[in-house]
């Protein structure tokens, strides 16, 4: 039997507080550990947009939040006029990170919420806040249930197995458990782990930054590793598995994740090691039949050409910052969700 999960140190990054959402501010880890006090959908749209808050279940839960914050605020007792004023703050933030699928999955869900409960706005109020409480809390069963099953199918040649991750798909990312990193725990938890090697992640570092902290929180032993060193560690024996998340993925079970993730995935597929993939069913698009479809955010060219005040780059330098990339389901192992994990091409079968 699976024994209870109980960090000495558990880390949420989305607090429903006296009214307001409190969000960890990752932008500031592992420096500073700061929070952000969230009171209206604009900030919320900030707030996800600039990645103080960031991973896509979380970002999902942070967007159901912001949509009670705006509804909150609405001055109708119409409920027409406010279905409507409902549908704009929806398309705010809808616009915040087009690649996140659990952004749009949430605000469909709160959408459907207003719709669909009889009554006056403020009984539509108080069934919207319920929805996002709701969807907080299913994240953080879905994400133990995804570790736990992740658990099932990690290699057995070895009773204690070293994974490598890429970008941070933790705690910080979902409501408090990971899916990628949730694997890492309940691995740990089993006695079945013997280290987590992290890929820095550039260009916004959320390896070095985000995974490592919450390992360290946990005394989970980790080593980060750069981008460039995955290959060479997988050839000299160190990598056991491979786990990241996703942001996005297709019918076919194309995954789309943090840029850098299609590479390993190649190198993990050269040295025979295998690949996994863990995220909620909510990052599944049945709609999309294959990655190529996937929208794909670019950023700031300012996350390439600094780190914090130093530049790295000549002026007169051009740059491309995608901020994710996709790894076709040829490369996948198997993609591991809360109802278990199917090689990719049997997603359907989850539906």
């Amino acid at each position: 039997m699976l024994r209870p999960y109980c960090p000495p140190n558990p880390v949420y990054p989305i607090i429903w507080q006296e009214d307001t959402v409190v969000l960890i501010d990752q932008t500031q880890l592992p420096g500073k550990y700061t929070t952000v006090a969230i009171t209206d959908y604009q900030e919320m749209a900030k707030a996800i947009k600039t990645m103080i808050v960031r991973g896509a279940p979380a970002i999902g839960i942070a967007a159901a939040y912001g949509m009670y914050l705006g509804a909150r605020d609405i001055q109708t007792t119409d409920r027409d006029s406010f279905l409507s004023q409902l549908e704009e703050i929806a398309q705010q933030l809808r616009q915040t990170r087009p690649t996140a699928v659990n952004l749009f999955w949430a605000i469909a869900r709160m959408l459907q919420t207003a719709k669909e409960t009889p009554g006056s706005v403020e009984q539509l109020r108080v069934s919207l806040l319920a929805t996002a409480q709701e969807i907080q809390a299913e994240d953080l069963q879905t994400c133990q249930a995804i570790g736990d099953h992740g658990l099932a199918v990690l290699p057995s040649h070895s009773q204690q197995l070293s994974l490598l991750t890429h970008c941070n798909a933790g705690a910080l990312a979902t409501a408090g458990y990971g899916t990628a990193l949730g694997v890492v725990r309940s691995a740990w938890r089993e006695g079945r782990l013997n280290r987590v090697y992290a890929d820095e992640t550039r260009p916004r570092l959320q390896g070095a930054k985000l995974t490592s902290w919450e390992c360290v929180q946990e005394g989970i032993p980790v080593t980060v590793i750069t981008d460039n060193m995955a290959a060479h560690c997988m050839k000299k024996g160190l990598i056991d598995a491979v786990v990241v998340g996703a942001d996005r993925i297709t019918a076919n079970g194309d995954a789309a994740n943090k840029i850098g993730t299609y590479s390993l995935a190649i190198a993990a597929q050269a040295h025979k090691i295998p690949f996994f993939v863990a995220a909620p069913l909510s990052t599944v698009d049945f709609k999309l039949a294959t990655g190529r479809e996937i929208p794909i955010e670019e950023r700031h060219s300012s996350e390439i050409y600094q780190v914090g005040e130093t530049r790295l780059c000549p002026e007169g330098v051009e740059f491309y910052n995608p901020a994710f990339d996709v790894t076709p389901a040829e490369l996948i192992t198997a993609i591991i969700t809360e109802k278990g994990a199917v090689a990719p091409g049997k997603l359907i079968r989850l539906k």
